[in-house]
Formats: structure tokens, C-alpha cells, sequence
């Protein structure tokens, strides 16, 4: 034997073990094996049904309080005091900021003199008037200047009243950005207030869905965060589309009691236009893997389908592709079907 017949004897052995790989890794043919014979299995079957049912857009949004407010100052002054933390639960009217002020107190004294000048003068014409020492005219010029004292006493108190700032409506304190010895100035906000028992879901709706909408209609709002899903009210709705978006701004009420917090994201579903579905139970459909089996009884003959499904709803679940109506599908026992498996339709 010659030493160049070596390489050649050799070959077979160094390939196979790269041919059964190469095997392995390409696709085999999967055939369904035989049903085994026996007696017919009992199962219940459904008709598929072809329904028209409304299709549902779904909308994002988020949650905010009824009741809001930007609590600001009316008029310049120094923070004396902020008598409130952030998340503080507060009643109408409580204390929120006190303000200094001491040109208005000033002001509210000088004013209280001149009123106590004027309601003296005014009595001693009246009183010379009685005696014909005062002339109609003098008296009704000093009624004059006591009105005149009166508002200008009323508007310092007034002033001085702006001082301290109190809370419009019950509420949580949801931002604070102001603390003692800032200078407050009128339309710079302090703070901010919402009534969290109250809560609603602010929305865009497309100008397609708009007529779809009407106030008072409840809607399904989902909010992931908190695993919330409700029915909402349809309370507003913009009488005006954005120019930009093509959308029109809906607020929904949520029902009291929800455990939501504002600024969490929510989802809305709108109805849209009705199509024709194919419908079975949700006991027909088999998932295996990422996969969705159901058996159609042929006969006395039970026959595996792969399908696509789509939304469930009131134990149904929507059909895509793999179906068509009218068919007989098996309910129960599905777990336990083989393709091609004898059954007997359970009356």
C-alpha cells in the first residue's frame, strides 16, 4: 500500500461525525402519527359564530384631579411662614402661608383714623343741622367723605387679609416651591393643591372617533400602574379640534373610591367602527407554546387546526385566521385530543 492511498481511506471517518451534525441541524419533516384505535372519545363542541361586534381604539391618557388649583400670592411680601409639607392633607380654609406685610397694616390703621374722622364730622353737621347751624349741602359733603373713609378702611382690610393664605377648597398638597423668607410676588405660584377624591382622565380623541363620543357615555379606563380598570363617564369634551394633532381634549370622571394617584398613565378604550368577527369559547382554543390549536370535529373525526386569535371578551375569543363559520369545534376534552383521534359529539 502506498502512502498517498492513506488520505483517501481516511475520509469517510473524518466526515461523518460533520454529516450527523449537519443532520441534526436541518429541518425534518414532522408527520402526524396515527390516532391509536380505541373506543370514540366524548367531547362537547361550539359552532363558529360570526358576529358583528364594535372594534376598540385605545387611547392613552392621564390622570388628574377634578379640583386643582396654583395657590399664589395677591400682593408682595416676605414668607413669614409655610404651614404646610408636601403631601399634606388639608381642610377649605386652613392656614397655607402667612405673608409680611408692614406698609398694608400701616395703610389699615391710617385708614381706621380718617374713618373715625369722618364718622365725627358727619355726626357734628348732623347735629348743627338740627339746630340750623349746618346747611343740607355741608352734611351731605360729609356723608360723602365718610363713604369714601368706609372703602378705603374696607380695602385695607381687604389687604391685609391677603396676608395669609388659605386653602379654597379640601385637598393634598401635591408641589411646594416656596419656603420662609422668599419674597412672594403676585402670580408666582407657592403652591399646589388637588382634591384626590375626586379624579378624572384627561384624553386626545381623534376627529375619526369624535361623533362616536357623546357626554355621558362610560367608556373602559385601564390604568397599568395601579392595575385599576374602570368604567368612566364622559364629562367634557373640546367643542374645537387641534389644528396640529386633529384631536379633540375629553376628560372622563372616574368613580369614587378608585386607588389612582394623579399624573398616573392611563389607557381609554373608544369603540370604533363594527366588523365582522368569527367567535368560539375560549375552552376551545389550546395555546402550546406561542402557538393556538383548536380541533375541528369533522365527522366522527377530530382534526387539529392551528389558528390566530384576537381579543376576548364575555368568555369568547375572536378568530383571525384558520377558521371559517359555521364550523364544529371541540369545547372540552381538547387537552387529551391527537389529531385525527375518533370522537363521539356529547349531546
Amino acid at each position: 500500500m502506498t502512502p498517498a492511498a492513506h488520505p483517501v481511506r481516511l475520509l469517510p471517518a473524518l466526515l461523518l461525525p460533520a454529516l450527523l451534525t449537519l443532520r441534526l441541524l436541518l429541518p425534518v419533516p414532522v408527520t402526524a402519527a396515527p390516532a391509536p384505535a380505541g373506543e370514540p372519545m366524548m367531547v362537547p363542541v361550539a359552532r363558529v359564530e360570526a358576529r358583528e361586534i364594535p372594534s376598540l381604539v385605545e387611547l392613552t391618557g392621564t390622570v388628574q384631579a377634578v379640583e386643582r388649583a396654583a395657590i399664589s400670592a395677591k400682593i408682595s411680601g416676605v414668607v413669614n411662614r409655610v404651614a404646610v409639607t408636601l403631601g399634606s392633607t388639608m381642610a377649605a380654609g386652613e392656614v397655607l402661608v402667612v405673608l409680611e406685610a408692614g406698609e398694608i397694616t400701616a395703610r389699615l390703621r391710617q385708614a381706621e383714623a380718617q374713618l373715625a374722622q369722618a364718622k365725627r364730622h358727619l355726626e357734628r353737621d348732623r347735629g348743627l343741622l338740627a339746630r340750623n347751624a349746618a346747611t343740607p349741602d355741608a352734611v351731605r359733603t360729609m356723608a360723602d367723605q365718610f363713604a369714601i373713609a368706609q372703602a378705603a378702611h374696607q380695602e385695607a382690610r381687604s389687604m391685609l387679609a391677603y396676608t395669609t393664605i388659605t386653602a379654597p377648597f379640601a385637598g393634598v398638597i401635591t408641589a411646594k416651591r416656596v419656603n420662609a423668607g422668599a419674597l412672594a410676588t403676585p402670580g408666582t405660584v407657592l403652591l399646589e393643591l388637588e382634591d384626590n377624591r375626586r379624579l378624572q382622565v384627561r384624553t386626545a380623541l381623534p376627529e375619526s372617533l369624535i361623533a362616536r363620543v357623546r357626554i355621558g357615555d362610560r367608556l373602559t379606563v385601564h390604568v397599568p400602574a395601579a392595575g385599576v380598570e374602570a368604567a368612566a363617564t364622559v364629562a367634557e369634551i373640546g367643542p374645537s379640534s387641534d389644528p396640529g394633532s386633529r384631536t379633540a381634549a375629553v376628560t372622563l370622571d372616574l368613580p369614587a373610591g378608585a386607588d389612582l394617584r394623579s399624573g398616573q398613565f392611563a389607557r381609554v378604550r373608544v369603540p370604533g367602527a363594527s366588523a365582522i368577527a368569527l367567535l368560539v369559547p375560549e375552552s376551545a382554543v389550546v395555546p402550546a407554546g406561542q402557538m393556538d390549536r383548536v380541533f375541528v370535529i369533522e365527522g366522527d373525526t377530530a382534526r387539529l387546526r392551528l389558528v390566530r386569535t384576537g381579543q376576548r371578551r364575555d368568555g369568547l375569543i375572536e378568530i383571525l385566521a384558520g377558521l371559517d363559520p359555521g364550523e364544529m369545534v371541540a369545547t372540552g376534552n381538547n387537552r387529551l385530543l391527537e389529531n385525527g383521534r375518533r370522537v363521539q359529539v356529547q349531546p
